[in-house]
């Protein structure tokens, strides 16, 4: 089964993306799968994820955005991609 498509921004508090960053580095460092829930949803991000950063600059403000990304059927060839902006 597909989830639904799903394009949120999602602000929160310094201690909580501290804490959120703290978990997602030990998951990244240990090579273990990473939960996180925003806006309400659990998603559960793959141990084989690819993490990126992304920059952007226009109209007079900037933007990082650190991503991790896979694919929903868990191969490298899948047709459909998943991302979480954390």
């Amino acid at each position: 089964m597909t989830a639904a498509p799903r394009d949120v921004e999602q602000f929160y508090s310094t201690s909580e993306v501290v804490a959120k960053l703290r978990r997602l580095a030990d998951a990244l460092e240990t090579d273990k799968p990473f939960r996180i829930q925003i806006a309400g949803e659990r998603i559960r991000v793959p141990a084989r994820a690819k993490f990126s950063i992304e920059h952007e600059r226009g109209d007079g403000e900037e933007e990082i955005e650190f991503q991790l990304k896979w694919t929903l059927d868990g191969s490298a060839s899948g047709s459909e991609d998943d991302k979480l902006v954390v």
